[in-house]
């Protein structure tokens, strides 16, 4: 039970609770061990519960569970349910400054009650305070039950409150007084314990969107329009402070970038598209019903050919569905966005990490082949702190424009043409306003020729519409690739996308303990690379693991690639919350045994 263990925390919205469970988190990760934490989190404002769960592995398994060795019960409205979670053996802690229903109570669990309300009316002064206070208590009381470095805590306090005195003092205060009634009142630690390693040196913290912002910088994008939607508000809210601190002349203070708030999601796409087609790198932020707003003009992006990132922080829905619940929903709805024969290009990150790289290759992509490129993450990425390798950057680096004729180009050509002719990849060289006379071109999102005039003729029309076809299939080699891990004896394979990745790893892990050996792929990019379509080859029975209801990772590998549909199983999760690695085993193992039973004897 050293540094293997989970525990909730169950609060109400608006409580502030968040700073000292993110306290708690990073004390963990500075004590270097690998933990995890999910924000389960309400739509509205205040009032309702709120989550957070933490997990602790030493091995590095880290994704979400549903067995919690230690339940910290602050919210009397979920006492039932919070504790019904504790496995067997556990631990509840709760503020004892009332009673708990008998009803509440289970035998096989211990309680451990600290009276935090009237510790904080003792020891605090306003209401507020009070209110906030108790949540530093109790990390205090979890700092000493779980052996959490006191020094690493205090050298955390004294980063976040050390320009504020009266604040430090507070909330050192508080901590001391939850760590020093556990020690006086509980045997101290727990089994459940933490022991410092070393396994988070040169890893960081960081959330997805932050990561997107990021990537967005180091790729030169100076454009960005959104409308606001959870959970991808918070990449423009990066992006802005990037941008204060990164693009504005330090001699001029003059702002060396443009971030519109538009009225809606369709005007957003729209300013980043005319951005694009202004020669500046330009992205938009949103969720489902966002893209679904945005998808006329995305289809005028991909037919008229104009660079545009969209990043696509994936939330439950149909319509507003659930906007604080995660989910891999928007796979389709961004591979054929808009009306017509239209296929995009996506990124699938996996984590934080991913997220920076990815975000800044989706830029390259853009003008490289000229077409919207969507970045697909989702919130339990985008809003939850990861631990990921430290981000590196190839200072070498240089933006990749794709096909962009100068002037000079200009007027060594005879004539110019939109869109004629092409390369090898099926890109037509373009150029930017203002670059000479000679290259400006009048397009249009209704019918064109390879010379970008008008046309109803069916010929020129498929003859462009071939060449986008032979532009995307291009990209194929260009986007990221698979990753793929073998194993000897592997009888079947696990196909995943995005954040299943710690639960497919930690799933496979017990399906080989147990005998069941795997080979794993994690989709990167569509369109599939040869590589996808190699592994499909080599395994007559594949599991597709995903979070949506109607298996759309599994319906885009029928439709773009030549596997049979019968040699691939679902795995659905799609209930809002994060993937849990005994999900993917029971319905794995599950699917084995039916599969077994059809065999003839």
């Amino acid at each position: 039970m050293v540094n293997r263990f989970a525990f909730k925390l169950a609060n109400v919205n608006g409580t502030g609770s968040a700073s000292a469970n993110s306290l708690l988190m990073q004390a963990i990760f500075r004590m270097g061990i690998p933990v995890s934490g999910k924000n389960l989190f309400p739509s509205n404002i205040q009032g309702l519960p709120t989550w957070y769960e933490i997990r602790v592995d030493r091995d590095g398994h880290t994704a979400r569970t549903a067995r919690f060795d230690l339940m910290v019960a602050m919210n009397a409205e979920t006492y039932e349910a919070d504790i019904d979670e504790v496995r067997p053996g556990g631990w509840v802690l709760f503020d004892s400054s009332w009673p708990l229903k008998p009803s509440f109570l289970r035998t096989d669990v211990t309680f451990l009650g600290v009276p935090y309300a009237n510790i904080c009316i003792e020891n605090f002064g306003a209401a507020r305070e009070r209110t906030l206070m108790k949540n530093i208590v109790y990390a205090g009381t979890l700092a000493a039950l779980l052996d959490i470095d006191m020094d690493v805590v205090q050298g955390m306090l004294a980063e976040k409150f050390g320009a504020k005195p009266k604040l430090m003092a507070s909330n050192a205060k508080a901590i001391r007084l939850g760590y020093d009634y556990a020690k006086e009142h509980f045997a101290c630690p727990l089994p459940i314990r933490l022991e410092a390693m070393d396994t988070t040196a040169d890893t960081i913290l960081i959330n997805g969107n932050t990561a997107i912002a990021l990537g967005a910088l180091y790729a030169g994008a100076t454009v960005a329009a959104w409308y606001p939607i959870t959970p991808s508000t918070s990449v423009l809210d990066a992006f802005k402070e990037l941008c204060e601190e990164y693009r504005v002349d330090p001699e001029t203070n003059e702002r060396r970038y443009c971030i519109l708030q538009a009225e809606d999601e369709l005007a957003a796409i729209g300013m980043v598209i005319g951005a694009g087609w202004n020669g500046a790198r330009a992205f938009t932020a949103t969720s489902g019903p966002g893209i679904s707003l945005m998808s006329e003009l995305v289809g005028l992006a991909y037919y008229a050919e104009i660079p545009a990132v969209i990043v696509d922080v994936q939330r439950v829905g149909p319509s507003t569905g659930m906007p604080t619940r995660t989910q891999q929903g928007d796979i389709l709805l961004c591979a054929y966005a808009s009306h017509g024969d239209t296929k995009h290009l996506l990124l699938f990150p996996g984590n934080p990490e991913e997220c920076f790289h990815f975000t800044a290759r989706a830029f390259d992509l853009a003008e490289r082949f000229q077409a919207p490129v969507f970045v697909l993450s989702d919130l339990d990425i985008g809003m939850n702190d990861w631990v990921v390798p430290r981000l590196t950057w190839d200072d070498s680096y240089r933006p990749d424009r794709g096909r962009v004729l100068s002037r000079e180009d200009l007027e060594a050509l005879p004539k110019y043409h939109r869109y004629s002719p092409e390369d090898w990849q099926g890109v037509a060289a373009r150029t930017l306003p203002g670059t000479s006379s000679k290259g400006a071109f009048f397009t249009r999102g209704s019918g064109h020729n390879k010379h970008g005039g008008y046309t109803e003729d069916p010929d020129e029309y498929r003859e462009v519409m071939d060449r986008l076809a032979r532009k995307h299939w291009t990209a194929r080699n260009f986007v990221p690739p698979a990753l793929i891990e073998t194993r000897p004896n592997a009888s079947f394979g696990i196909v995943t996308v995005g954040s299943c990745d710690l639960a497919v790893r930690e799933a496979l892990a017990e399906l080989a303990e147990n005998g069941l050996m795997g080979d794993y792929l994690r989709v990167r990019g569509f369109p599939f690379g040869p590589e996808v379509e190699s592994f499909l080859r080599r395994h007559d029975r594949m599991f597709v693991v995903e979070q949506n209801r109607d298996a759309q990772l599994r319906s885009l590998l029928t439709l773009e690639t030549g596997v049979a549909k019968a040699q691939l199983f679902s795995v659905r999760a799609y209930g809002g919350l994060p993937l849990q690695a005994d999900q993917v085993v029971r319905e794995v193992v599950h699917q084995i045994r039916e599969t077994e039973k059809e065999r003839p004897a």
